[in-house]
């Protein structure tokens, strides 16, 4: 059994769902920002069915280009290619402290506070990057994103500067490289059986692709969970577009513009006007 089968029946061992996704990232990349509220929803209702583990791409010239590209109407699904055994290498040092490179092994580095820390941290410094204009090269930056999505900040100032965050890195630009991963964002979507070859697609698509993708490799039409009322969900995700949540609710933009101004009313939302659109942020307190 080679190493990247291990890897996924270990994977397996720890969680009784079905499938596994890769997502493979450039978080400073705008396609990415874009699959967020499509990856938020499929996690809403079909979370039950799949794991997810977020993996880094290298390709960081994205941070001098955040504008929004037209979302692609076709679909391209290829089968993943078998590790041909490169190997990559990466060193990190303390010269590197305004690099986009600080701004990927800080993410590494939340993620070893837990998987779900990682996630918060990754979306929190998208936030930070395409609606704030933040510098999200800079150690402080840094510092505050981790803060704001309650890690350890001590822990997480150390590990910034650690091997271990450096490791992941470099293992994260080895898979990347050894599954062919050149487009983002991409996903590769593994089931129970090892021997099965991932099936990995390369772009962004309508949510019913990726519904469909769930129920050819499931075999089964998946059960969606119910969606959380809009409060419920903006406690856990407080800033969105307007688009993203008439994306995730199914609803017209008109309608969610209604809701999130009468939150607005009852000062519990205020809108942030951006480049990239309005969001609105959820602040109850």
């Amino acid at each position: 059994m080679n190493e990247w089968s291990a890897n996924i029946e270990n994977s397996y061992k720890i969680n009784s769902k079905p499938l596994e996704i890769y997502f493979f990232i450039d978080p400073f990349c705008s396609d990415c920002w874009s699959l967020s509220p499509l990856l938020k929803k499929l996690q809403l209702e079909y979370g039950d069915y799949f794991t997810i583990k977020y993996v880094l791409c290298g390709q960081l010239s994205a941070l001098n280009c955040k504008s929004k590209p037209d979302i692609p109407h076709f679909l391209q699904n290829k089968k993943c290619q078998e590790w041909k055994g490169i190997s990559l290498q990466f060193s990190f040092t303390d010269e590197d402290a305004f690099t986009p490179h600080l701004a990927a092994i800080s993410i590494k580095a939340a993620e070893l506070q837990g998987k779900n820390a990682g996630i918060r941290f990754i979306q929190r410094l998208q936030e930070l990057f395409f609606i704030e204009n933040a510098n999200i090269t800079d150690i402080n930056i840094l510092r505050q994103c981790a803060k704001y999505v309650g890690l350890d900040l001590e822990e997480f100032t150390k590990d910034i500067y650690s091997t271990s965050a450096a490791r992941a890195f470099q293992c994260d630009l080895k898979i990347s490289a050894e599954m062919e991963v050149t487009e983002m964002p991409a996903m590769v979507f593994f089931n129970e059986n090892i021997e099965d070859e991932g099936l990995k697609i390369t772009g962004i698509y309508s949510y019913s692709i990726y519904v469909q993708i769930l129920t050819e490799i499931l075999e089964e039409y998946p059960k969606p969970a119910e969606i959380p009322p809009l409060e419920m969900f903006l406690k856990e995700n407080p800033i969105n577009e307007t688009n993203d949540l008439a994306l995730i609710y199914d609803k017209p933009v008109k309608h969610i513009e209604r809701q999130m101004k009468k939150l607005q009313l009852q000062q519990k939302a205020k809108k942030i006007p951006a480049q990239s659109g309005n969001f609105w942020q959820y602040d109850p307190s």
